[in-house]
């Protein structure tokens, strides 16, 4: 069943909420590794240094680079992996990726086994049925709309908070709602969202589900 921690944000100038979510699945493991999989960005390399650091005394990194690494090697990786890291940036470049290396099929199938994923704006999104709620600009041209599929819902990361900017939302999402029927998540970006198996929760921040045909309604903290 799938383990998901879901984010807008990683942290207030710092990558925080990832190491809290991801903590509990790596503490008391000595030889824990985290599979890092930062495809949604074409400059990964400034944030390596990092986000290694971050985790330092949790566990190793290991990168996925879809453009160097041949499929049994990234898939290796995963394998090992104790959790999969899958920060932000553009989500259609991140699917695209997923998708022309052939990893997204076996990562699908590593999730859905219970493999814990920790992800925040693009990687977040990147885990519904499609990637179309994304307002990324579609520089790669891809062709591959289908999300990693391990949520019924689509997500919308960086939800306003203010009356306006929700309303502005609401609009655009309700375009998609005229094509496809599956609920919409949207996080503001203080938000903790846990999918455990069919179970939604949210953990922290603030989150609204907006369903085909009906008017948003707030996500509840976990008590």
């Amino acid at each position: 069943m799938p383990n998901l921690h879901l984010f807008s944000s990683p942290g207030r100038d710092d990558i925080r909420y990832i190491i809290e979510a991801s903590r509990p699945y790596l503490e008391d493991k000595p030889e824990a590794t985290v599979a890092y999989i930062p495809l949604a960005s074409l400059y990964a390399e400034r944030w390596q240094a990092d986000t290694e650091d971050a985790f330092r005394k949790l566990a190793r990194l290991e990168t996925i680079n879809a453009e160097t690494m041949s499929l049994t090697v990234m898939e290796d990786i995963i394998r090992r992996a104790a959790l999969v890291y899958i920060p932000g940036g553009n989500t259609f470049l991140l699917n695209h990726r997923l998708h022309v290396s052939r990893l997204m099929l076996f990562l699908r199938k590593k999730v859905l086994a219970g493999l814990p994923v920790v992800a925040f704006s693009a990687g977040a999104t990147l885990c519904g049925p499609n990637i179309l709620t994304s307002k990324d600009m579609n520089t790669v041209e891809t062709s591959h709309f289908e999300g990693l599929n391990v949520s019924p819902f689509n997500f919308s990361p960086h939800y306003p908070l203010d009356a306006y900017g929700q309303s502005v939302k609401d609009d655009w999402l309700s375009d998609y709602h005229f094509f496809h029927d599956n609920p919409v998540i949207m996080l503001s970006d203080d938000a903790h969202v846990k999918m455990d198996g069919k179970k939604t929760t949210l953990v922290r921040g603030e989150a609204w589900i907006l369903r085909k045909g009906e008017d948003k309604e707030n996500l509840w903290k976990v008590n």
